[in-house]
Formats: structure tokens, sequence, C-alpha cells
């Protein structure tokens, strides 16, 4: 797996290095790999988490055996082909610098000559998981909780009376539109529902295209008028708009829930039946319940339940019943969080996921 940048400047490369003095790895289960390498030499194309696999048994510790703090893994700091990452075995951590060497140094510097220079912040930077994966499903709607439908502006005429419209066609929206400018247009799909309680948490919605606000409702005027500037599929009368979101964080780090979550697949992106590795799916669990982006989970087969073989009883009378384990077979990388429900794309699993498995805080 490849790619993925995030929010920060080349010299916090240095506070990075900072951080690596701090403790080393605590948790047994965030472990060094035994055939770990002395180093990686990092090269356009490497990941966070491939590069934590490297060293470590379980990619989500890459936080921990750099000593960073919550804010810090909110906010991680970039890591650049080119540089070598070094393994400090005596210390049980990794480190920007040689073992031995002074991890307050700074990276060498190049003198430049005075004349204007532009240069993007994250052109370079290493991603934590591929970044086109998930990228459509970032900047658009795809869950629209109870809330967003009940108040959300919607489409109740058009330009000439079309019944489906195109770029530059005209709409007329009726609705709070709070004074945004810019909307996406979707249509409420299926319903996503709670495997353990039955409630539903949201619904799937259809991306449809976007429009942009031309002119206001005026006085003794009930609508909106709108401008269509995206279409992906035909937009007509009764679709939704809501606002536009704000580009996507993409400055994810994995590490484990803050709090302990207990989680279980709800959907799997295109309904199917199972999926694999780098698709994705939805757990009934939220930034309400502790989930944030970056959090990993753990994936679990739920352990059934069978009857003794020695104590079946007599006609099914007296039989008793042994619970087996939960079976760990992969992991989940959350990108995407509603307050109820999250999108996460699957990592290094070895079985088939299904609708029910279990997600949980890595233990």
């Amino acid at each position: 797996m490849k790619n993925f940048s995030t929010v920060v400047a080349r010299a916090a490369a240095v506070a990075l290095v900072a951080c690596a003095a701090a403790s080393p790895v605590q948790a047994a289960n965030c472990a060094f790999r035994p055939n770990a390498p002395d180093q990686h030499v990092v090269v356009k194309g490497d990941t966070l988490w491939d590069i934590s696999g490297t060293f470590l048994q379980n990619p989500w510790c890459w936080p921990q055996v750099w000593g960073m703090n919550r804010d810090e893994i909110r906010n991680p700091h970039w890591i650049y082909p080119g540089q070598v990452i070094y393994f400090d075995r005596a210390r049980g951590r990794l480190s920007l610098t040689r073992p031995g060497g002074d991890e307050r140094s700074a990276p060498p510097t190049t003198r430049l000559s005075p004349q204007v220079r532009t240069e993007a912040l994250d052109r370079d930077a290493l991603q934590s998981i591929p970044a086109g994966m998930i990228e459509p499903y970032l900047t658009q709607p795809l869950v629209v909780e109870g809330d967003e439908l009940a108040g959300a502006p919607r489409i109740v005429a058009s330009q000439e009376g079309r019944v489906y419209l195109g770029t530059g066609d005209r709409v007329y929206v009726k609705g709070n539109v709070q004074g945004g400018a810019n909307f996406q247009v979707f249509r409420p799909g299926g319903v996503l529902r709670d495997p353990q309680t039955g409630k539903v948490l949201a619904h799937e919605a259809a991306y449809l295209g976007s429009v942009a606000l031309d002119t206001e409702a005026k006085p003794g005027v009930d609508v909106h008028t709108f401008r269509v500037t995206e279409t992906r599929q035909e937009i007509g009368v009764g679709d939704l708009l809501i606002p536009l979101p704000p580009a996507p964080v993409r400055n994810y780090m994995p590490h484990a829930p803050l709090q302990p979550v207990d989680a279980r697949v709800m959907s799997i992106y295109a309904g199917v039946t199972y999926a694999g590795q780098s698709q994705v799916v939805t757990v009934n669990r939220g930034s309400l319940d502790g989930l944030d982006v970056g959090s990993v989970l753990q994936l679990y087969h739920l352990g059934k339940t069978i009857v003794d073989p020695a104590h079946k009883g007599v006609f099914g009378i007296g039989k008793q019943q042994i619970k087996l384990p939960d079976e760990q077979y992969g992991s989940l990388f959350i990108f995407r969080v509603f307050k109820n429900v999250s999108y996460g794309l699957i990592m290094q699993v070895t079985a088939p996921v299904e609708v029910g498995d279990v997600a949980r805080s890595p233990e």
C-alpha cells in the first residue's frame, strides 16, 4: 500500500526528531518485528502504514515509538522521501537520527540565493494510507444523519419545468440555506441500521452533483435560485442539498482510539455481501463514541455458540452450550467520522469481512 499526506511545515521534522526522545514502546502488543531492519530509506510511494509495518508487529503503534502526544497525533509531522528512519534497538524506538547521534540537531540545511520560490507544502510528504483508495469518500455525503435530513433544503422546481437537469441549468430551492453558497445535491438511499440495537443511525446518500447560489429568495418569493455546477447523476425535483464540506483533513496518523470502542460492521460499501482488503465498510460508532480520523480497530469474527458434545442432553433437554472466542483476522483504518457512524478502510485481513463482524480497540 502506498501514499498519504498531512498538513505541517517541512521544518516540523525537527520537532518529530525531538519527540523520538520520549519513552520507548510500552505496550506488549506494540513489539518490534523480530526481523525489523536497522534502517529504512524513505522512497516516493511509501506510506506511514507500510513503514510502520516494516518495523512493528502492529502498524497502528507508530505514534508510540515516536512518543507522540494526542495533539501531535492529530497534527503529525511530515516525513519525506530521501530521509532515513533508524531503529534504535538499545532504546526501543525509531528516529530520524542515527543511534548515538544528536537527536536535537536539525536536518541538514540548503543555502538558497535570494529569489522568489513557491512550493506546495505537502507535495512530497509521506501519506499514512493510500489516498487514492479513499478520495471519493472524503468529499461526497455518503452518510446523512437524521437531523440533516430534517432540515435539508430541497429542489422544488426547475428551469422550464425540466424533469432532469444538467450542468448550467437553473433550479429553485426551498429551505434555509443558512448563508451558504455552494451545496452538494444528494438523494437519500438505504438506511444504516445498528446491527446490535436495530436503531436507524443514518441514511446512505447517493451523490448527484453540486449547485451554486445565484439569487437568494427576496421578499414575496419562497425559493432561492441555484445553478447546477456539476452532475454525477441526474438531478431532479425532490432532491436534497447539504453544504459543501470543507477541504478534507489529510493529517491522518494511525493510532488506537482514545477510549475503548466496541463496534460492529454495519454495511459494506456497494452493497456486497463480503469485503476484502482495501474495501470500505461502515461501523456503528462515531465521534460520540470516541472515534476520530486515524483510529485503528481490530476486526473479529463473532465467536459462535455451540452445543457441548459431552452434554447434548436428551431430546434437547439439559444440553449445555459453549461460547467460542471471537477470532481476530484483520484491522480497520477509520478515515471519515460522523456522529454515530464511521467509514473505515480494511487493512491486512486474512478472511472476508461480513456485516455484523466485531471492530474493537486494539488489545
